[in-house]
């Protein structure tokens, strides 16, 4: 007598599941088709990347040129500018803006004052809603050379005022402290969120035992922390080589170029500027292909270590 295996009777369970349930996965077939209309279906753009784009014959139509849009990034002058200035700033924010948040909530959680806590978590929250069109313009208030509040302390304490925006060295200091003044008290709202499935008994415990705050901090909260963390961490790997497009195009100047040049923006000028589609796309999905190898080996490491993962 035939018997059937393993691996089809799992199938055939998860077939009868689905089938009993089917009421449930209707749900979700809008959903799947949203993202095959919107997501999918509009990836066969990417063949522009190796081909030779012309309007006239359409993206079909364009006579395929292989690797040469690549080939002529990896050997442009610029590549080197571009791939330095998007890992630095990346580097930077991941290394200054990613931990602020965290520290802000460890040490949110333990106050004890509840209007206090409101304040300034409304405080910290207000500017994530502004447009990053006002954020720029107020940069450029607040440290303009001649009326700008920095400058004017810096020329009272004897020193010569800076012309900030207008300076490559300052630039990605100023992008990432912008960035963290404005998106870490939101930030903050999901570690906030965490802390609070931490158990109480384990802090009076510990009060009983003679920890500090600081103990309580190290041993129970951040232990706690660690799995939304993680997850979060690889959310930022995978989007590592992606800077925020906007304000990074909004704060870019002459000046300042050499040192605000990334990828975003130079898919931008190449593209949309200068008309040359298929390199941009060459350009773009390097960059694409680049945080994907990022999140999936990232992802794995973070297995590895049995630490939490996204799959």
């Amino acid at each position: 007598m035939k018997t059937s295996s393993p691996q089809s009777t799992l199938l055939l369970s998860k077939w009868k599941r689905i089938r009993k349930q089917y009421q449930l996965y209707l749900f979700l077939f809008p959903t799947i088709l949203f993202f095959i209309v919107f997501h999918y279906i509009p990836m066969y753009g990417v063949t522009i990347a190796f081909k030779n784009f012309m309007a006239s014959k359409g993206i079909m139509g364009s006579p395929w040129v292989g690797f040469e849009h690549f080939e002529r990034f990896f050997s442009s002058y610029k590549f080197s500018t571009v791939m330095w200035n998007t890992l630095i700033i990346n580097l930077y924010e991941l290394i200054i803006a990613f931990p602020i948040p965290i520290i802000m909530a460890l040490l949110l959680n333990q106050v004890a004052n509840a209007r206090f806590k409101k304040l300034v978590q409304t405080v910290t929250y207000a500017p994530h809603f502004i447009s990053v069109v006002v954020i720029v313009g107020m940069l450029y208030l607040f440290l303009s050379p001649r009326n700008g509040l920095l400058n004017q302390l810096i020329v009272w304490f004897g020193g010569e005022p800076v012309f900030f925006m207008a300076s490559a060295e300052w630039f990605k200091t100023i992008f990432v402290f912008s960035g963290v003044w404005q998106n870490a008290g939101w930030s903050m709202i999901i570690y906030l969120a965490a802390l609070t499935a931490v158990s109480p008994d384990l802090h009076e415990a510990a009060v009983v035992d003679g920890a500090s705050k600081f103990q309580r901090i190290l041993h129970i909260d951040l232990p706690s922390l660690l799995p939304t963390i993680m997850i979060l961490l690889i959310l930022n790997i995978g989007s590592f080589m992606a800077v925020g497009f906007e304000k990074i195009y909004l704060m870019q100047n002459p000046l300042n170029i050499g040192s605000s040049e990334v990828i975003q923006t130079y898919v931008y000028q190449t593209g949309l500027l200068s008309a040359q589609y298929s390199y941009s796309a060459a350009v773009g999905l390097f960059n694409s292909v680049i945080n994907f190898i990022l999140l999936v080996g990232f992802n794995q490491l973070a297995k590895s270590l049995k630490q939490a993962s996204l799959w």
